[in-house]
């Protein structure tokens, strides 16, 4: 398995450009909410409890998170919590507020990836290794810290495989 420097300085290639990152900023957890919106709606009846597959995705895509680092992984898997506790008050309302909600999200998300790439001048990361779906909410999080001053040994292995973030 890929190490947590592996993962990100792979993802971290296609994404140097500080436009990039920061449409990813927007853009990346409108996609996650969207995705989580959508799978909150299908639900199966399990001993008297309504279950979907929202919060099963969440938690795998979490645990696979703190196998790649336990501080990254705490705060992924809390944002992917808020995320299906969001999706399921969206998931119990009309339908067409469901899917406007998850639709919207969706498409508005990715345009703003798509624009971000513009700027880079280069394809998205998830062309080459589907991987980067997974990866780009974690991307976020760390470039998030790297601003706060956080993980600066991170931030050096990344950039010491890909490069700095070019200013505009």
């Amino acid at each position: 398995m890929k190490t947590l420097v592996d993962q990100l300085a792979q993802y971290g290639a296609y994404h140097r450009d500080r436009r990039n990152i920061l449409t990813h900023f927007v853009g990346i957890p409108m996609i996650v909410v969207a995705v989580t919106v959508l799978l909150a709606r299908p639900t199966v009846t399990l001993g008297g409890l309504a279950v979907s597959p929202a919060p099963l995705v969440a938690a795998l895509t979490t645990l696979y998170y703190l196998r790649l680092d336990l501080r990254y992984g705490v705060v992924m898997g809390v944002l992917l919590a808020l995320s299906v506790a969001f999706a399921h008050g969206a998931a119990a309302g009309a339908t067409a507020t469901w899917l406007a909600t998850g639709v919207g999200l969706f498409v508005v998300g990715w345009i703003l990836q798509f624009i971000g790439h513009y700027f880079e001048g280069r394809k998205p990361a998830f062309v080459d290794d589907l991987m980067g779906l997974i990866i780009g909410p974690l991307f976020v999080v760390a470039e998030a810290g790297f601003t706060l001053g956080l993980r600066p040994e991170v931030q050096a292995a990344i950039e010491a495989r890909c490069g700095p973030v070019r200013s505009v």
